[in-house]
């Protein structure tokens, strides 16, 4: 390429979030800005979505399953093509009532006389009726007709992605959109078949959509960043139809998923459609690419990216070291060119700490990059995104913060650290309430001694609604394996003291770590029950516990009482890997039961039940005492 101006596109491709933009492009869409480069920025993600779910789209699904009169239709599809004019006619206004765009409609679709109702609503009856025959009562009284209507219509839109996936693409999911073809997948192979495969309605939207963009901005340079598995497949989708339409265009792949599963690349055929694939945070690769284009820097110069070698075609890894941007001076992302007025507010649980995920449209910031812990054995603590910590002034940060809402005319705010720091957090909020300056904000942290109740109310004078944070495996013996610094009656004591200052606490919680037995996990339930019988966590999640070739446990497996399975030969992605650990425990089956307990106590359901009746098997009575959380707090 000459040395003309570049002009740079970012996108966001399916699947990310569907409330409010994934933040990768803002923040680089920003930073390029700042330093004179023409970019400009667009959520495929989101334009996808809205593509397919529109009466058009729905007009399309219809012709792909008439298409096939031969092929065996699910009742869910069947349901969908007897009641396929009421799902004409009420999906617009459904769309544009999760949009915020017509909120008087909760009062009809509250009536659960407006929308068709699939399988999905099954799930209303597990519910407490405890007013009449309502089950929705309990959630949300005599009033709550928005969230009601809010969480009816998340049925209904989920109704409608079970019929895409059974008529249309089995693969297709909000979140987790062909993610088997990418995660922890050594060999290319799934993908390529997938990628060569005719086009179904899914790939032609988003072919055309691609296009559509690239027309409109007449890049020079296409980023994409995929920040999950779930996202793989729709950016080579993207990145396809770039290479046959415009093959002048020059594509660059980043994001969370090359940064932690393709650290190791050396398939050929990724470069069929990626120009470059770049490691880490992306401002200094970007910079060095940017001036190679314009012929100012040589290949030889290049930072942490991936090339394919154009004389042998093998992959070669090129890294002329050079300092990462300070986080001080990576700038202020925008949202500028991301239709935030058309994202969607979904309401796919009932539980108020869980919904910050789906419902509302947060702008996200990073307190501090990096970890200031950085010991977890679970955690990828070896990789820049955990192990190159680096701070902020309060001063700048509340600088970025308020031009953000300037820009956005929004005051919410995610934080988005791994765990944000607790200094940086008390002056982060004393510069807030300096300034008067008004937010609503949540977060991830640590639950540390530092969190004392009286930083706990100052975090909620300054806005805090809302903290998540890594209660684990709620097993003190395994908590010091995994090096994770707390004990469970501090989390007690931190949690219910964030509580008491109106804050709601998530917990993330882990099962399956090495050596964990089966009474080990009985007694984390026994504990998270008390938590939530306490008042100290109003939600919680069950991760199953996976062993990274990155955390401490994938590189010194000895030291956790496992060992490793070797991986499988591959030239993708790698990253998961298992292993063999002694206790031979089934946690596969004891995971139903947590899940099925956690989801009950998010609810208020079953709080004073054993907890050995969530497991349809035997196991044994737990040994923690049934007061330990509330003797902890008092």
């Amino acid at each position: 390429m000459s040395a003309s101006p570049v002009r740079v596109l970012a996108l966001i491709p399916p699947m990310t979030q569907l409330n409010t933009p994934y933040p990768s492009t803002a923040y680089l869409t920003g930073f390029l800005r700042a330093q004179g480069i023409a970019a400009q920025q667009e959520d495929l993600a989101l334009g996808l979505v809205l593509a397919l779910f529109s009466p058009e789209g729905l007009r399309q699904v219809r012709a792909v399953i008439e298409a096939e009169p031969e092929r065996p239709q699910t009742a869910r599809v069947q349901l969908f093509l007897d009641q396929f004019d009421r799902y004409v006619a009420t999906l617009a206004p459904t769309m544009a009532f999760l949009q915020g765009r017509d909120l008087t409609l909760a009062h009809r679709i509250a009536s659960r006389q407006f929308l068709p109702e699939g399988p999905r609503f099954e799930s209303l009856e597990v519910y407490l009726a405890e007013e009449g025959d309502d089950p929705l009562a309990w959630a949300f009284g005599a009033l709550g007709q928005q969230d009601r209507a809010r969480h009816l219509a998340t049925l209904y839109l989920n109704d409608l992605a079970d019929v895409l996936r059974d008529a249309v693409d089995p693969r297709f999911e909000f979140v987790r959109y062909a993610e088997s073809l990418a995660a922890a997948q050594p060999t290319f192979d799934p993908l390529a078949e997938a990628l060569a495969a005719p086009h179904n309605l899914v790939d032609s939207t988003l072919h055309r959509l691609t296009l559509d963009a690239v027309a409109r901005h007449a890049p020079t340079v296409v980023l994409i960043s995929v920040p999950f598995p779930g996202a793989v497949y729709g950016a080579f989708r993207m990145a396809q139809a770039i290479k046959a339409h415009h093959p002048q265009v020059v594509t660059v792949l980043g994001g969370g998923f090359v940064n932690t599963e393709l650290r190791e690349l050396a398939e050929p055929r990724v470069f069929d459609y990626f120009d470059y694939v770049t490691l880490d945070a992306g401002e200094r690769p970007l910079m060095a690419l940017l001036e190679h284009l314009q012929g100012r820097r040589s290949a030889q110069r290049l930072v942490r990216t991936f090339v394919r070698d154009e004389g042998s075609g093998a992959v070669r890894w090129i890294h002329f070291a050079e300092p990462d941007v300070p986080f001080e001076q990576v700038g202020t992302p925008t949202w500028d060119g991301l239709p935030l007025q058309r994202y969607l507010s979904l309401l796919d649980m009932l539980n108020p700490m869980h919904r910050l995920w789906s419902d509302g449209r947060w702008n996200k910031l990073t307190v501090a990059h990096g970890c200031y812990w950085k010991k977890c054995s679970f955690c990828d603590v070896s990789l820049d995104y955990i192990s190159r910590y680096e701070t902020a002034s309060a001063a700048a940060l509340v600088d970025r913060i308020e031009a953000i809402v300037a820009e956005t005319g929004q005051t919410g705010f995610h934080f988005v650290d791994e765990a944000a720091p607790p200094k940086s957090l008390k002056a982060l909020a004393q510069e807030l309430q300096r300034r008067g300056t008004s937010i609503s904000w949540w977060g991830n942290i640590r639950f540390e001694k530092s969190f004392t109740p009286e930083l706990c109310q100052q975090l909620a004078d300054s806005g805090c609604i809302a903290i998540s944070g890594g209660l684990e495996v709620a097993s003190d013996r395994l908590l010091n394996l995994m090096k994770k610094g707390v004990s469970v009656e501090q989390v007690a004591r931190v949690t219910r003291s964030l509580t008491d200052a109106g804050i709601l606490v998530h917990a993330y919680l882990m099962y399956g770590f090495p050596t964990q037995t089966v009474q080990d996990t009985v007694d984390a339930l026994e504990y998270v029950r008390q938590l939530f019988e306490n008042g100290c966590i109003q939600s919680g999640f069950w991760h199953r516990f996976v062993c990274t070739v990155h955390s401490p446990v994938g590189q010194n497996p000895q030291d956790y009482g496992v060992s490793l399975v070797p991986l499988p030969p591959g030239q993708f992605a790698r990253n998961d890997i298992a292993f063999r650990d002694p206790t031979g425990v089934d946690h596969d089956a004891l995971g139903v039961g947590l899940k099925k307990a956690i989801y009950n106590y998010m609810h208020g359901i079953g709080l004073e039940q054993d907890v050995r009746n969530w497991f349809d098997f035997h196991v044994p009575k737990t040994t923690v005492k049934r007061h330990t959380i509330a003797r902890a707090l008092a």
